[in-house]
This record gives structure tokens, C-alpha cells and sequence, in this order.
């Protein structure tokens, strides 16, 4: 079973979200489990750390001026997303062998070692120095603080229901970095585009985790998923309508004018489409819904670019 012929075979049905047969087959068939260990076989978790990165900067007002930053932190997003993959897939490496969607994953099943795992994340977390080279001293100083954060993340599943809160508030600290790039001072309006992003990842996170509440409540890993129970559309509804309040404020400060704010109506009626033909109980619906969100992330980028050079 340890085998890569055996995990590339199995992981088709294990999870349904990969794309290897795209960039991945590829690869050699050395490279592939480093890259399946880094997600990069799953390009939307990178794609839903990168958008508040370029909300950031398209509401501080440099979209336009600074489209290369967004292109460093798009790359930087790439590389920590997948760092942050391998790094949480050492931490749960016991507990990924107990779950059936995730017991394939090159460290719970043997493909890659510890030890390679390691050397793996070293070279993830190089590349994202690079990046971080390139941002001025306010928005370096707020990326090194993401890194507590980022390191408890894994063990959040084990001491509360609510480890979508932590992981919304790590996924969205690309709104920081960003807005910082381009303005190093201070603004309410950043801290409510933060604030939103975080409210989306919970709810978009909630429905991902819906496809593992069977083996989750097996194993003893707590998710809002489960915590919410029948409620969790109602759940979700809340979360992405305190995202859209939070979006609205954060506009408003930038530019009070009711034309303004209609920038969001694409990506409000995207939200409550997700939630209003959410099946809970079918896994499939469930990552649907979830992938989804890298098209609301650029609906949501396009309000803010409108918005940031109207501001």
C-alpha cells in the first residue's frame, strides 16, 4: 500500500477535488507525491489565499500601479499555501491514516517520508522568503506575524469547533500584507476588508467540511460542520452575510456613495446562490459550492479594483 502506483490509483476516489492529470502527470514520477504533499494537484486553496491578498492592494488603490506585487503575491501565495500543506500534514499525519478521504496522502501513506517532508517545507518556505523580500518593512513585519498563527492552525481541530475561525483569520491575513504594500499607514477600512474575509472563509470552509463529518465525528476532530449540525446552511448564511456587512463598511469608508457599494451585488448574489442550493448531506454538492468561491474571490477583487481607483 505504501506504494505511489497504489496512491495515485486509489486517490481519484479518495478526492475528488485533485488535478493531477493536468500539471501533475507532468511531473516525474519522483516529483509527484512532493506535489500532491503541497496540494499543488488542488490549485483552489491558493487561489483562496491569493484573492484577499489582491483585495488588498486593489482597495488601497494600487491594482493598476503595482499589478507586479500582485503577481509577487500570487506566487508567495502558491509557495505558503503549500508549505502551510506539508507543515499541517506532518502535525496530522496519525490522524490523516484514520480518515478515508485523506488516509492517501503521501506522508499517512508512506509515499514520502518525515524527514523529506521537512526538507520539502524548508524549500517552500525559501521561496516564499523571496517574495517577502519584495514587500516594504511595514508589510514584511505584518507577514512574520502570520507565522504564529499559521503554526497553530493544525492543532486547532483538536481544542475547539471552531477551527474555521483560525483558518479565516490566516487566510485573510493576505488582506493585510497587501493593503500595507501599497499604504503603510493604518485604516479602518482594511481592518473591515480583513474582518470580511475572514466571515467568507468560515463559511466557505463550513461547507468544505461537510464532506468529512462522518469520519471527523469518528476520529474526534471538531469542525463548525459538524458543530452547527442540521443548522449548518443557516450557518453559512450568517457567515457570508457578516462578510457582505463587512465588505459594505469597508467600501463606505473608502468612497461613501451608494453607486459605489454596487460593485458588491455580483459577488452577494454569488454567496447566497451557494447557500441557497447547498446540499449538506452530498459531499460532491459540498465541494461544488466550495470551489466556487475562487470565482467569488475574483468578483470580489473586481469590486475592489473599481472601487479602490474611484476612492
Amino acid at each position: 500500500m505504501p506504494t505511489y502506483r497504489v496512491f495515485m490509483t486509489t486517490r481519484p476516489d479518495i478526492v475528488p477535488d485533485t488535478e493531477y492529470r493536468g500539471f501533475i502527470g507532468l511531473l516525474p514520477t519522483a516529483a509527484r507525491p512532493y506535489a500532491l504533499l503541497a496540494r499543488l494537484d488542488r490549485p483552489i486553496g491558493w487561489w483562496l489565499l491569493f484573492w484577499p491578498c489582491a483585495w488588498g492592494v486593489a482597495l488601497a488603490g494600487g491594482a493598476l500601479q503595482r499589478w507586479d506585487m500582485i503577481l509577487w503575491l500570487l506566487l508567495g501565495s502558491i509557495a505558503m499555501r503549500g508549505a502551510g500543506c506539508v507543515y499541517n500534514d506532518i502535525i496530522d499525519r496519525d490522524l490523516d491514516k484514520k480518515v478515508e478521504r485523506t488516509r492517501s496522502r503521501p506522508l499517512a501513506s508512506g509515499a514520502v517520508s518525515t524527514k523529506a517532508a521537512w526538507v520539502w517545507l524548508i524549500l517552500l518556505c525559501a521561496t516564499g522568503l523571496i517574495v517577502w523580500w519584495q514587500l516594504n518593512m511595514a508589510a514584511k513585519l505584518i507577514a512574520l506575524a502570520s507565522l504564529a498563527l499559521v503554526a497553530a492552525y493544525p492543532f486547532m481541530k483538536r481544542i475547539t469547533w471552531w477551527p474555521q475561525v483560525w483558518l479565516g483569520m490566516v487566510f485573510s491575513w493576505g488582506v493585510l500584507v497587501g493593503w500595507t504594500t501599497i499604504d503603510p499607514e493604518y485604516s479602518a477600512a482594511m481592518t473591515l476588508l480583513y474582518l470580511g474575509s475572514v466571515f467568507w472563509v468560515i463559511g466557505f470552509d463550513t461547507i468544505y467540511a461537510l464532506q468529512d463529518r462522518e469520519d471527523d465525528s469518528l476520529v474526534g476532530i471538531k469542525s463548525s460542520a459538524l458543530r452547527l449540525g442540521d443548522n449548518v446552511r443557516f450557518g453559512v448564511l450568517l457567515f457570508y452575510v457578516l462578510a457582505l456587512a463587512s465588505w459594505v463598511a469597508a467600501f463606505w469608508m473608502i468612497r461613501p456613495d451608494w453607486l459605489g457599494l454596487a460593485g458588491l451585488i455580483p459577488i452577494a448574489l454569488h454567496l447566497f446562490w451557494q447557500v441557497g442550493t447547498l446540499q449538506s448531506n452530498d459531499g460532491e454538492d459540498a465541494l461544488i459550492k466550495f470551489r466556487s468561491n475562487r470565482f467569488a474571490g475574483l468578483l470580489m477583487f473586481l469590486a475592489c479594483i473599481v472601487m479602490g481607483q474611484a476612492g
